[in-house]
């Protein structure tokens, strides 16, 4: 028996605490079998609040790094999405429903398309996540990814102090999942023609291959069943191979019709982070996402969507390499080391030219043979429609494919303008092939027609290639978000990151944090714009430039405060954001961005 008096537990890390605001969103709840949720109905749990939007990748990652955390914690902890639209398309109902089942959101969504309760909590970038306290407190704001450990140990605090103060309420959640839909696809992604005319498709959500019947129908096989995670793009390859984009898995595998054999060739099946290696043997490096690829000027490329770049891989040497893009999301031009990209999506190849579509900036672009990137159609991550004519007014919103057409002219799948449209390099004009698709996210020739996979209609529709396109009634939009109201002159950008507990800034190979700042129009900026490795800037506002863009990218990386351990496990941490702003006598002379932690 030891009558020694207990250890004290340590006292709980005092943190800043806020009164979380309402959840509310006109567009009501999904997954909670009907139910209108409140944060009265969540009190006693750990809440996690998942800002989103379902054209974002880097939302897609954060997702996929929520999982672990949400089964661990299943009793204690319920995440709830707040989808906040950047496109119109985003902002329809039925879009929220089919994305949550196209992705796999095992936990309560609020569908909020007028930005309301994004508004309330003053977030300013996809994705953020906001954690609540169970006696309902803000106590930290995380923007972007690669906060899932900072997460799990704020969680796992948060149980062991409530618990003890008998604020905790443990049991199950209030997810109901929805009832599944029997068809022969689910939100297919990508298509191929096989060498005996039948259809190859990614089958996303179902994590498979399916091949079809030339009658794009019938089923023929599944194929990789327990292999692939969300695959996408597929390419034939010279050898009658297909090379695959398993976009989830972070690798490219390759299918041999012939013998259904699958074989890994590229990727480790972890995300690429950035100071990572960017060449190597292929099965040595990380990706991040590749979305679509194809057999250009003997190598495969790749649209990797996760770091908006475009990546080789040769089978030959059995290397990859980045072949074009600097990992910053934007739309630039030039030479392919120089460029800028905003999630690439779809990839076709002309003798010429490697046409991308540039979801984010619903651009459609190219690389031609000398290595430089140009842009067709498109003006920037903010400007989107439904408008044919000239190039450069036309406009595209979100396209996730592209297609080379027989007259040198291409097809462009137009995914949230639920159209195939056309642009002809020889006219310089935007028209449209066909409306009324739903999610378009592909298309390949088959003859005289065009098979599009509609991804959101589960479903291959074959279309004939209309003599002469149309143009149809023009849409322009941009995006929803309000513009931040700015002081004229002087303007002080911090992007607040505190390490979190049990880390510290890992400073053993210089700084351990980046700060890279631009605008849009160029001309807005007089000053304290480029790269530097302080997280705040003084930045000098033309007075003559009354509105714009300014473009933010931030990483810092910090390792775990361990000083027993050798290796200790370190963590990037990192976020691009677009903040549109309006100068204004009454605006503010401060801009903060929370990148980790909570704004003093």
């Amino acid at each position: 028996m030891n009558d020694s008096a207990p250890t004290p537990a340590p006292a709980p890390r005092r943190r800043a605490r806020v009164r979380a605001p309402e959840l509310i969103g006109r567009g009501g709840w999904l997954n909670t079998g009907g139910k209108e949720l409140t944060l009265a109905d969540l009190r006693g749990k750990v809440v996690v609040v998942d800002f989103w939007t379902f054209c974002c990748v880097n939302c897609l990652h954060v997702l996929d790094e929520l999982r672990d955390l949400e089964e661990k914690h299943r009793d204690t902890l319920v995440i709830v999405g707040v989808h906040s639209p950047k496109f119109v398309h985003e902002a329809e109902h039925q879009a929220v429903v089919d994305a949550v089942e196209r992705y796999e959101v095992h936990h309560p969504v609020l569908d909020d398309p007028e930005l309301a309760t994004w508004k309330q909590y003053a977030v300013r970038a996809w994705p953020t996540l906001v954690v609540i306290d169970p006696e309902g407190y803000v106590v930290a704001q995380h923007a972007g990814e690669g906060h899932a450990n900072a997460i799990r140990t704020l969680v796992e605090e948060l149980e062991a102090e409530h618990e003890a103060k008998g604020t905790l309420r443990r049991g199950d959640g209030p997810y109901v999942a929805p009832e599944p839909v029997a068809t022969d696809l689910r939100f297919p992604g990508k298509a191929v023609v096989l060498a005996d005319g039948n259809f190859l498709v990614s089958d996303t959500t179902r994590h498979q291959l399916v091949e079809l019947a030339e009658d794009g129908e019938t089923v023929v096989r599944r194929i990789g069943e327990g292999v692939f995670r969300e695959p996408q793009g597929l390419a034939l390859l010279p050898d009658g191979k297909v090379v695959v984009a398993d976009t989830v898995n972070h690798a490219l595998r390759t299918y041999d019709p012939g013998t259904g054999a699958i074989e890994l060739v590229a990727g480790t099946g972890k995300q690429w982070w950035q100071g990572s290696p960017t060449s190597g043997p292929a099965l040595d490096v990380d990706l991040s996402s590749p979305w679509d690829v194809a057999w250009w000027q003997g190598k495969v490329w790749i649209a990797m969507a996760g770091v908006h770049q475009l990546w080789t891989y040769d089978p030959e040497t059995g290397t990859v390499q980045v072949a074009a893009g600097t990992t910053n999301e934007g739309l630039v031009d030039g030479p392919a080391a120089e460029a800028w990209f905003a999630q690439p999506s779809g990839l076709a190849a002309t003798e010429d030219r490697l046409w991308i579509a540039d979801s984010e900036t619903s651009a459609l672009r190219y690389v031609d043979t000398e290595g430089v990137v140009h842009t067709a159609v498109g003006t920037g991550l903010f400007d989107f429609g439904h408008r044919d004519g000239a190039a450069d007014q036309a406009l595209f919103q979100h396209p996730l494919g592209v297609t080379a057409l027989p007259d040198g002219s291409v097809a462009v799948s137009d995914t949230y303008n639920h159209a195939l449209r056309r642009f002809d390099p020889a006219t310089g004009e935007v028209t449209t092939l066909a409306t009324d698709l739903r999610e378009p996210s592909d298309a390949v020739l088959v003859g005289g027609d065009i098979v599009v996979v509609e991804s959101a209609r589960h479903r291959l529709t074959r279309l004939r290639l209309p003599e002469e396109a149309v143009q149809v009634e023009s849409a322009a939009y941009r995006t929803q978000r309000e513009a931040t109201e700015i002081a004229p002159g002087r303007l002080r950008l911090d992007v607040v990151f505190q390490a979190p507990t049990g880390q510290k800034l890992d400073e053993r190979y210089g700084p351990s944090t980046r700060l890279l700042v631009s605008s849009t129009p160029p001309e807005l900026l007089r000053g304290g714009e480029g790269t530097g490795t302080d997280l705040f800037r003084e930045l000098d506002l033309d007075p003559e430039i009354t509105e714009g863009v300014l473009h933010v990218s931030a990483m810092a990386a910090s390792c775990d405060d361990d000083p027993a351990n050798e290796y200790p496990a370190c963590h990037v941490h990192q976020q691009d954001w677009g903040v549109p702003v309006k100068v204004t006598a009454d605006g503010v002379a401060r801009l903060p961005l929370i990148l980790a932690g909570m704004d003093g």
